[in-house]
């Protein structure tokens, strides 16, 4: 036995080497490139945790996500909590040897586009958590890793984000062969696209920072710089391609995680009452003594309530260019289901379109069909189809668009006071949205509609022509081209930046609602309990308050009619300024340096209320 014993200790290591273990490989026996498609599909996790950031962001109503619709999140789930495993463990280490491996073999593309999606992974992981294990973050042998701060992630983001545009830059003579071709789900190999992404999450990062004292004078000039070399066009956007293929997939993740085949969506989200308002120019005017809506004189079909005679993105005129196609393409309505009314512009725009409550399908404007397009007789019945616009099932996965950087742009030039520049963004941003959208119609066939109690076919209700048709009435009309430097205000470009993301760039209108301070008055540099809200009420501004930034925007407490709620009494009042981490991650085996954060404790029960540094005017306080 000692004998058998010898041979068998000296023989290990060649026993070792001859069986590799396929399921856990060494690094040196995967390719660089072949990381890539993983780490670009791990980008599904933001349609995920749209679940919980439509409902804060007061995009979606969600009965199934209702503690995030309350903006409440205790540590005892890891609901949310995607985009953190996203960062860490999806891409984490599969990022770090694509990088490493693609630098020491000179394969500089491949470590630039590996660069560019961390830095964009980590803005949005600070944006949504704030503080986070950075430096310590993939350090071997560590079961506990300190946390860093805002400020030094969104400073290093960049610095990655520069990285990558050296790496992109340089001459790469590697043979990729289909590597990228095929690998790159987003671009597919095109370098100067992904040279313009990089650039683009510069602008993102910088734009977060837009209402810091020091903005105009520390961050505008290089979000400026940067914004010219960024994405310009909807064919440069970054969205990660589905396959599709409903039922019939060889995988279900090739359908996109919002399609019909996965029912995701079905019978438990909602388009919000303040998205359809703003939508269809159907912000209601409220009475500020009582905070009632005000009567209306003559109701008409759309409401019941006087009108607010300031309405930002469109109104109920039926004249052309005063209605927004984009509600008819992003939008779910019970009208015109049969597909036949595709082409009748004016019928089109008598649709009612009817939004949610925060967590129920019933809602001020009435009861909300489903964001595939109808009303479901009963929960959980079958969806037929692929679906509608990016509610289908090979429709991509939206992370970055042209639109987007344009709003940024043109709130940048507000902020250094030059208005005529804001507006020419401002115009760019609305026409490069109207386009985006226009590009994902697919329209349905005539007759095959059933808007009774089972399932739509799926396809858009409106033919491209006529969107197209009604699209350029509205560019032209008040309420962009039309619209005089005078009348342009900070709350057109942010409320056009909101209906430019919606839904799927859910992260950043709540990142841009937390650094206006969701519109709450208050006296300061910034709210805080007794002086912006109390125990059941936040006092936010009136629509008629000209700095309020977004008009018909009330959080569930607020004293006007539909509101009049209350947050969870471990909030003491406050809204909710971020997500907690990952439970299973954090609260489980990194408690110590969660309860070591500062100005609030990563444990306290008010976490998720602590403000996180881009939303402080200035410094983060040393204590509340």
């Amino acid at each position: 036995m000692l004998v058998l014993l010898v041979i068998g200790l000296s023989s290990c290591d060649e026993f070792l080497d001859v069986n590799k273990n396929v399921d856990a490989p060494d690094q040196e026996s995967v390719d660089a490139g072949l990381y890539l498609p993983g780490i670009l599909s791990a980008y599904q996790g933001f349609y995920w945790d749209i679940r919980a950031l439509g409902p804060l962001s007061q995009m979606m109503g969600s009965s199934s996500y209702s503690n995030f619709a309350a903006n409440y999140y205790s540590s005892g789930s890891d609901a949310g909590g995607e985009l953190w495993r996203m960062t860490y463990w999806l891409q984490g280490m599969n990022l770090e040897n694509m990088i490493n491996q693609s630098i020491e073999e000179e394969a500089w593309t491949l470590a630039g586009i590996g660069y560019a999606i961390k830095a964009f992974s980590w803005d949005c992981l600070t944006k949504y958590h704030g503080e986070a294990p950075m430096k310590q973050a993939y350090e071997p042998g560590r079961l506990s890793h300190d946390y860093d701060y805002q400020p030094e992630i969104m400073s290093q983001v960049r610095d990655w984000a520069e990285q990558a545009i050296e790496y992109l830059e340089k001459n790469d003579e590697t043979e990729y062969g289909d590597y990228l071709k095929k690998g790159d789900l987003v671009y597919h190999g095109d370098k100067a696209k992904w040279l313009k992404f990089a650039h683009s999450v510069i602008v993102t990062d910088l734009a977060a920072l837009s209402n810091k004292k020091d903005f105009v004078s520390a961050y505008a000039p290089d979000l400026i710089r940067h914004a010219a070399l960024a994405i310009n066009s909807n064919a440069d956007n970054f969205a990660v391609e589905r396959i599709g293929g409903g039922a019939d997939a060889q995988f279900g993740t090739y359908n996109n995680f919002w399609g019909t085949a996965r029912q995701n969506l079905t019978n438990g989200y909602w388009q919000s009452d303040f998205i359809v308002q703003i939508m269809t120019g159907t912000v209601p005017q409220y009475d500020e003594a009582t905070g009632d809506k005000v009567d209306a004189e003559n109701p008409t079909n759309r409401s019941n309530w006087e009108l607010n005679p300031n309405q930002i993105i469109c109104d109920t005129t039926k004249a052309a260019g005063h209605y927004d196609p984009r509600a008819a393409a992003k939008l779910s309505t019970v009208d015109g289901q049969r597909y036949d009314q595709m082409t009748d512009k004016e019928a089109i725009k008598n649709w009612i379109f009817y939004g949610s409550g925060f967590t129920g399908a019933a809602g001020p404007m009435g009861t909300a069909p489903n964001l595939y397009g109808f009303r479901a007789a009963t929960p959980n019945v079958a969806v037929e189809g692929s679906g509608r616009w990016l509610f289908r099932d090979d429709a991509p996965y939206i992370i970055l668009t042209a639109a987007e950087i344009q709003f940024e742009v043109a709130e940048a030039y507000w902020k250094m006071g030059d208005k005529a520049a804001a507006l020419d963004a401002f115009k760019k941003g609305v026409a490069l949205d109207m386009e985006f959208t226009g590009n994902y119609l697919n329209p349905g066939k005539p007759g095959e509609g059933n808007p009774v109690g089972g399932g739509l076919p799926g396809g858009s209700l409106i033919a491209k022509a006529t969107y197209s048709e009604l699209a350029d009435e509205y560019l032209n009309g008040p309420y962009v081209n039309g619209l005089s430097l005078s009348d342009f205000t900070l709350s057109h470009i942010m409320m056009q930046k909101y209906v430019a993301l919606w839904p799927w760039g859910a992260l950043e209108a709540w990142t841009d609602l937390r650094k206006y301070q969701y519109d709450i008055k208050y006296t300061g540099d910034y709210p805080t309990k007794g002086n912006g809200w109390e125990q059941g009420l936040v006092n936010q501004k009136w629509d008629t308050d000209p700095t309020k930034v977004y008009k018909g925007f009330y959080l569930a407490p607020a004293p006007v009619e539909g509101r009049r709620g209350a947050y969870n009494v471990k909030n003491e009042g406050s809204p909710c300024y971020r997500v907690r981490p990952r439970y299973n991650s954090e609260y489980m085996w990194n408690l110590k340096s969660l309860k070591a954060l500062k100005p609030i404790a990563g444990d306290a029960d008010n976490y998720q209320c602590s403000m996180p540094w881009f939303a402080y005017p200035g410094d983060y306080p040393d204590s509340l």
